[in-house]
């Protein structure tokens, strides 16, 4: 039997996967015919990118899974007629990058090298690093891209903690969870990286008081989700110079608005939300496993338990 597959990630992303994904189906043994426009009710599988706007899930009556091409989904978890079991992209490649820019700007401010690369008067500033043994480093949010980061870390030999609400298990890392574990992970993060999701417990769960909780002179690094910082508390925390500089890799409202204070702070390091990305090519390897997964009666990869936290 030819399954039938709904692409519902948009136009755009199309051509992106036109070629791997019908490949990624093949090499599984997997027949399927994919479009973006079946009738819901034909439609076996989903993937599915969010959109604005909230998707009824209601009509896909014989849908076996939603297959989201995004590791976040929060956007989705929340909606009442999605019914179908959802998972959540983690591939090789959105793991990969993650790791590379955390690492790479882990690293950066703790070889201060900003003051290397930007030089216009040539100042001869003897200042050597702390090795990295020396520079306590926090990971905020433990699932797979943040525990990936962590170790990472921890392998370059920083002294790596972690938190999560519930708790954790990771070699080499002190794993920390609840209230006081939370206050207790930020009095030592010299440099904090933000991978925590987007929920309403996570909602300017950086502010003030939070920002306070930092070393004088933290760094902060959020390639995670933008509402996870106050953005008017973190200015007044660089501003006081208590945060010495963030790199911000995500925001609120995406492009970040040209008139956006974060411009033109000499403490923002601002990327356009390029952190990580879902490669088609790996993306469509995990889909088509989760599909042949599915069709086997196996459990699927990176199944979202809705009532779990972050």
């Amino acid at each position: 039997m030819t399954l039938k597959i709904l692409f519902d990630g948009g136009e755009d992303r199309w051509p992106d996967y036109a070629a791997p994904l019908p490949a990624a189906l093949k090499a599984a043994g997997i027949d399927a015919e994919i479009r973006m426009d079946w009738p819901p009710a034909e439609v076996d599988y989903i993937v599915y990118a969010p959109k604005d706007t909230q998707t009824d899930f209601s009509p896909f009556t014989k849908a076996k899974a939603v297959l989201n091409l995004w590791a976040g989904v929060e956007t989705i978890t929340g909606n009442p007629t999605l019914t179908q079991p959802l998972t959540r992209m983690v591939d090789s490649g959105l793991t990969e990058g993650m790791v590379e820019y955390v690492t790479g700007h882990v690293l950066r401010h703790h070889l201060g090298m900003d003051a290397h690369i930007v030089n216009p008067d040539h100042d001869w500033h003897w200042a050597p690093p702390p090795l990295a043994r020396h520079r306590p480093v926090t990971v905020l949010g433990l699932g797979e891209l943040g525990s990936a980061c962590a170790r990472a870390l921890a392998a370059l030999n920083f002294p790596v903690t972690g938190w999560s609400r519930s708790q954790k298990d990771i070699d080499g890392v002190t794993c920390l969870s609840g209230d006081d574990g939370l206050a207790k992970a930020l009095s030592t993060a010299e440099i904090l990286v933000l991978l925590l999701p987007d929920t309403p417990a996570t909602t300017d769960l950086m502010n003030a008081g939070r920002l306070a909780c930092l070393p004088s002179g933290a760094v902060i690094v959020n390639p995670g989700r933008g509402p996870l910082i106050d953005d008017d508390a973190l200015l007044a925390a660089l501003d006081s110079g208590h945060v010495a500089h963030a790199t911000l890799d995500v925001f609120r409202v995406e492009p970040l608005p040209a008139d956006h204070p974060y411009w033109a702070h000499p403490k923002v390091t601002i990327t356009p939300h390029v952190a990580s990305e879902t490669r088609s090519d790996t993306a469509s390897e995990v889909i088509a496993e989760n599909i042949r997964r599915s069709e086997a009666g196996e459990p699927l990869l990176f199944r979202v338990d809705r009532t779990a936290g972050y």
